[in-house]
This record gives C-alpha cells, structure tokens and sequence, in this order.
C-alpha cells in the first residue's frame, strides 16, 4: 500500500473514494457532502460508526475526537469497510492546521495495522484491493508550503507500523515453523539486509561456555536445541546503547508443571517479548536512530521428556545466583534470567526487557495493557507518555520490600515462584531483579506484554492473534530520547 501526500484540496484529488472522518457527529465540516443521506442512516458520528455510501463513493467513520490514536481507529474502521470492494486509490484528508505530523502518522498507522492479516496457511487468501491512499494536506496548506515534516511522518510512520506487522508474523507463526534455529534464523537474514546492523547466535555449546545453567534447564527436554540471539544495530558515532531482552519461548507446554489442554492452545505467543525485541531493532536500523540498540533473545521450547527439569532442582545463573525450581511453568524468568546477566555486560544506559511473562498481569490489567515495572519513576514515566502516543495501553505495577521476601528460599539464593498467590506480576519482576546489575537497575524497565501480546478477538486497530505488543511504544520512546539529544544539542550549540 503507497501511501501520498498532497498540498491538493481534497476535492481536487483524483480517487476511487473519499473517506471523510465527522468529530463527534458534527455535520457541518465543509468535507461532509452527503447530511441527507448520513441522516436517513441514522450515522451518528461516534467513535467507529461507519456509513459507507457506494452510490457517491464515499465513506464516513466517526471519531469523538482528532486525538491520535482515534484516528488510526477511524482509518482501520474504514479500510476494513472497503476491504471487498475493488477500489484501488483512497483519499482522506489531514483534519489539521498547523502541524501535519500527528494525524499523517496515524493515518498511516491505522491503514497499515489495521488492515495486516496472517494468511499463509489460508487456502483462499483475501487480498486488499487499495493500492495507494492519497493524504490532503488542504487545511495546512494555506498556512505554508513546507510539506518535508509530512513526507517524514509518512516514512517513519511506514517503519512503525511495518516492523509491528513482523512481530505479529513471528509471533502468529506456529512452533512447528518457529523453532528457536528458525528464529534465529529469521533474525540473522533480517540482519543481512540492514545496514550497521550484525547478528550472532549461540548455540547449546555457548550457553554451557557462558554458565546458563538456567536457560539450558529449560531447554533441555525438547528436540529443538536452544539459541541465544544477539542483534546489534551499531551506527556511527552513537551516544547512547540501548538493550532490549526479548524471551523466546517458541512454545510453553509449562513443562513436568504441565498446563491444562486449553491453557497451551495460543503458547506459540510466548515468543511474543522475543518478537518485540527483534523488531524494535529492525525499527531502529530502518528509522537511522543515533543510538546504538540492542536486541538479546533467549529461544527455547519448555517440554517434557526424561531429562526435562524438574521442581525441586536447583539452578544456577550466569550470574552465579542458585534458583530453586517450584514449578517449571515459570520458566520465562528462568531464561531471562541468564538474558538478562548477558545483557548488563553490554554496559547499557538503557535497559529493556520484554515477555509474556504473567497470567497475573493479566489480571491486574486486562488483555489490552502492558504492565510497566522498575525502580526509576522517571523512566516508568517516559515510557508510558511514549506508550501513549503509539496508542499502545499501559499501567504501572509497583515494587515494593514486601512481596520481594515472598522469593525467599530455604535451600537456594532465591526461587522461582512466590510462596504467595497475590502480586504475582511484581514478584516476577522482583525475581528478574536479582539478575540486573545494581549500577543498571535505575536505567532497567520489565514489560510484561502477557495481556495484549496475543489477543484470540480482534479489538481496536488488531487483528485476531498477535498484536505486536512493545514495539511501537519502545521505537516512540527511542524518538523521544533522540528528540531529546538533538535539542540538549542544539541549546549547547
């Protein structure tokens, strides 16, 4: 899908339709042509209605507001609306008058989120006929003739919306197509075609040099050998290193802890934080961000067999923390665990990790939102303003002294379950801060994306099954970072 913006009045460009978005039922925009006929339908103009009017070719989709992430729904609403048609060319105009950045963006977003389906193992695909969506710039144009910050806004957000689509491509894939020797596999190709970008995996015999006693207990009942995945995106003169933890279960059967039948359907999602990480990085390297970024993935399968782990072993961490194993289902934080001990050793101003990591999360939160845990309130803070802006849903768990004793062990540093059934999405956090470096734990933030990373309806923008969860707030906080180093430059210059 092409995406084209233009200093023509709306009227003037040529297309196949017109989407028109009405703010909070207002009839009266000059752009809306058709009062009689919205009436007759009763279109009331709220957030999502849609009226779609083939007899003049064009659509209408209401938003309460022009607020961002309203219209990336509004736009989602209305591609979807057209999918059956055979339209080829769209226009939209921008609702703006002094910045077109905003509303481009999400315009964007919403057509390229909004319209992703997972078709491969489809016998009859459903293909979407719209081919170029043409943007009016109308209502800023009268003010001035600089259209660059639009044609930006298109570029970036075209990256955006993209490397999310390839998380959800990850994660949608089934185990059997997503072994962790595919994954990196996958991550290794992608790397071939990004410049400044380099990928290095390691294998069984790595972890076991590097005292992943953790990571290997995991893996160690399943077919499909284990790989630590390191993408490095490394541009000229970088300021900053950023590092992103993705876990990789590429599936969770929740091991001699075994899951019931219903709870395994959808753990090929617990690849969802190693999905993230991977295209955050991809994110990066395509916008040219002036940071250095990481991407560490720790891919395995969780299974049983003979030589599975078991609960009551002890494990010891890279770090040379002993864990003693309560219940094998919690395994994620196992192999994050030794991610995160490799992590810090890349001596990271900025330390990220994502996973699918908590049930609990999920009901503290909901499906839809992330969970955000850390010791800075700032950084909590700067993320969740991030994740704002990308439209993604988040809320703030906080630690504290008390639930931390809960990890308590009497025949080990520490276990891997809490001895309390409450909390259980910060004790998880708790558990991961023991294996982050204390000149690192105020630059160190968990995302615990178990609530929207895969969702089994469609909501919003997202389609049925993966959603790509993380990576648009981690790239909007990554611009937000360098926004904020180009302006402390231009002050000093």
């Amino acid at each position: 899908m092409k995406f084209t913006v233009t200093e023509k009045k709306l009227d003037a460009v040529q297309a196949d339709c017109e989407i028109v978005i009405v703010v909070d039922g207002n009839l009266e925009h000059k752009w809306v042509k058709d009062r009689d006929d919205l009436e007759t339908l009763q279109f009331k103009g709220k957030l999502e209605d849609v009226a779609f009017l083939p007899h003049c070719h064009r659509l209408y989709v209401g938003v309460d507001t022009l607020e961002r992430d309203e219209i990336r729904l509004a736009v989602a609403a209305a591609l979807n609306a057209l999918k059956k048609t055979q339209y080829k060319k769209v226009k939209i105009g921008s609702y703006v008058k002094d910045c077109p950045v905003t509303n481009t963006k999400a315009i964007v977003e919403g057509a390229k989120l909004g319209t992703y389906t997972f078709e491969r193992y489809k016998s009859e695909k459903s293909p979407l006929n719209i081919e170029e969506i043409i943007i009016s710039l109308e209502e800023y144009a009268e003010k001035t003739l600089n259209y660059d910050p639009a044609v930006r806004a298109v570029f970036e957000a075209e990256i955006i919306a993209e490397v999310t689509n390839h998380a959800k491509e990850i994660v949608n894939t089934p185990p059997d197509d997503m072994t962790p020797a595919m994954l990196a596999e996958y991550a290794a190709e992608m790397a071939k075609d990004l410049e400044d970008v380099t990928c290095f995996v390691g294998d069984e015999n790595f972890l076991e040099e590097q005292q992943m006693g953790a990571f290997l207990a995991v893996s160690r009942a399943s077919t499909h050998a284990p790989r630590l995945i390191h993408l490095t995106y490394k541009p000229q003169n970088a300021q900053k290193r950023f590092v992103f933890v993705g876990k990789g279960l590429t599936y969770d059967s929740g091991g001699l802890s075994l899951k019931p039948s219903d709870y395994m359907v959808s753990m090929k999602a617990d690849k969802s934080g190693a999905a993230a990480a991977i295209s955050i990085l991809e994110g990066a390297a395509r916008l040219k961000l002036p940071f250095e970024v990481h991407a560490i993935v720790g891919a395995c399968e969780n299974m049983i067999g003979g030589n599975a782990y078991k609960p009551d072993d002890v494990l010891t961490a890279k770090n040379g923390t002993t864990i003693e194993v309560r219940n094998t289902d919690a395994e994620g934080r196992l192999v994050l665990a030794d991610c995160l001990c490799y992590a810090t050793e890349q001596q990271p101003d900025y330390l990220i990790d994502l996973a699918t990591l908590t049930g609990a999360c999920v009901v503290a939160l909901g499906e839809y939102t992330t969970g955000i845990m850390g010791h800075s309130s700032a950084l909590k803070h700067a993320m969740m303003a991030a994740a704002n802006k990308s439209g993604e849903l988040t809320g703030s768990l906080p630690f504290n002294r008390y639930l931390k004793k809960l990890l308590k062990s009497n025949v080990a540093d520490i276990c891997n379950i809490s001895s309390s059934r409450y909390g259980g999405a910060i004790t998880a956090a708790l558990f991961l801060d023991n294996f982050v470096d204390e000149p690192y734990k105020e630059k160190w933030l968990h995302l615990d994306i178990a609530g929207p990373a895969y969702v089994e309806k469609t909501w919003g923008y997202n389609q049925y099954g993966a959603s790509g969860a993380g990576v648009r707030m981690c790239l909007y906080w990554l611009k937000d970072q360098a926004s904020t180093k180009n302006a402390h430059h231009k002050k000093e210059q």
